[in-house]
């Protein structure tokens, strides 16, 4: 560890091989906290193994900065910040009034309408902006109905999910494997969005069978003249200057998005300049801004980047991608086991830093095996984006989803989401490897 002293370091316990298998126990031991979310809160459990992790000596404190995806944490404060500022406007309330008035309080209609939404959105946004964006309204919404709004919003996070693997900007695993392996916002478009749509339409079947099974989709206002006399008493208070400023920087950063490729800037510093240039320019009272910022989410990001850091810097990410790879005998059983193995992993772990592993793995591939690696790079956005739906820390949208919604007072639990996210995850991953496969198998590689 060089010249930090650390408290394994003073047992005696420093080895390469030592360290390793504590980074391993420790990851183990920070799921099994956010696991049973009976007896812990998932944010003093993440924080606490990443405290641990640097306490102990896995990671040491420049390590444990490194292994946090500032890009993830600076999108996720500006973008709260922004959609602080149209909540204050009363923007949302619109909307919601909206959507109520055209669904006329159907839930399969709100939870198609919401979904498909949500899923075309964050193909050309990003997943965490679409869920901050989206979520609000079908809460607000969903409260009037006197719905439970749990597995709506968990069905709009899976959506939001596939949707956001049909492009280079709509989930950041995407981001990594287009600056890494050199593709084009048309590669992806072209390799991944057909699939997508595809599989959006079996997944989408999926969640509304198991919604339909569970009775979710009942109506709990069944009196026509009472839901009619909700959408006609529903006024909602605004402010159109503050809404005009808010939307125009909400606009203005949707279109830097879409080119920061171009203008080379990453995403988080996009929403963090334009959310300070939209506090400057209203002159609200940040201190009231902040309030509504996931300080929790932000904080549980912080402790589950530092303990899969750990696992990143003791090598065993590392050991994990090449084992993988050392399997691979052609491309068309490496999409299977490259996309397999990404959609496991991506349900255990953040899917950010295993991405960023497999992605140096399959550039050392490129150099050293007698076949076209390039399907084994499309294998693994599809498992990387589509296996985050499994569990609810698999991607950063599941996060922040559910710190949303817990502060409005409701909780999606971890076996909630697990119940519901992983027959879709295994249904879409299934199926899109499979189209990935055919197309190749057809085309030749």
């Amino acid at each position: 560890m060089g010249e930090h002293t650390t408290l394994l370091h003073l047992l005696g316990i420093d080895s390469p091989k030592e360290l390793y298998w504590f980074s391993i126990l420790l990851f183990v031991g920070t799921y099994a906290m956010i696991i049973l979310e009976k007896f812990f809160h998932r944010v003093p459990a993440a924080l606490l193994g990443g405290s641990l992790a640097i306490f102990l000596g896995v990671v040491t404190p420049e390590q444990a900065w490194e292994s946090v995806d500032h890009n993830t944490i600076f999108l996720l404060i500006g973008m709260m910040v922004i959609v602080s500022v149209l909540i204050e406007s009363g923007f949302f309330s619109i909307l919601s009034n909206w959507a109520l008035r055209v669904t006329r309080g159907d839930p399969m209609k709100i939870l198609l309408v919401f979904t498909f939404m949500t899923a075309f959105l964050s193909a050309f946004l990003d997943n965490v902006t679409t869920v901050l964006f989206m979520v609000p309204i079908l809460l607000q919404m969903l409260v009037k109905l006197k719905i439970n709004p749990i597995p709506y919003i968990i069905a709009t996070v899976l959506a939001s999910n596939i949707g956001g693997t049909a492009t280079l900007i709509g989930d950041p695993p995407n981001i990594i494997i287009g600056s890494l392996g050199k593709f084009t916002f048309n590669d992806f478009l072209v390799n991944l969005a057909p699939i997508v749509i595809i599989t959006h339409i079996f997944g989408t079947i999926t969640f509304v069978l198991y919604m339909k099974r569970r009775g979710y989709l009942e109506r709990k206002i069944t009196d026509e003249r009472e839901l009619s006399r909700i959408i006609e008493a529903q006024k909602a208070e605004y402010d159109i200057p503050l809404m005009r400023k808010g939307l125009i920087v909400f606009g203005i950063t949707l279109l830097l998005f879409f080119f920061h490729h171009l203008i080379g800037l990453e995403p988080g510093t996009v929403a963090l300049t334009m959310a300070s240039v939209l506090l400057l320019w209203t002159r609200l009272n940040p201190e009231k801004v902040f309030e509504r910022v996931e300080w929790g989410t932000l904080m549980f990001f912080l402790g589950l980047f530092i303990v899969i850091g750990g696992l990143e810097v003791t090598g065993v990410l590392e050991d994990i991608a090449h084992f993988v790879a050392g399997v691979i005998k052609d491309a068309l059983s490496g999409i299977w086991i490259i996309g397999l193995l990404s959609a496991f992993m991506s349900g255990l772990v953040d899917n950010i830093p295993f991405t960023m592993a497999m992605s140096y793995v399959l550039l050392d591939l490129q150099q050293t095996v007698p076949f076209n690696v390039e399907p084994l790079w499309w294998a693994l956005a599809l498992g990387a984006c589509l296996g985050g739906n499994i569990t609810i820390i698999g991607a950063s949208a599941n996060i922040v989803a559910a710190g949303l919604v817990e502060k409005e007072g409701y909780k999606i639990g971890f076996f909630d989401f697990v119940k519901m996210g992983t027959p879709v995850a295994v249904v879409t991953v299934l199926i899109a490897l499979f189209l990935l496969w055919l197309k190749y198998l057809i085309f030749g590689v």
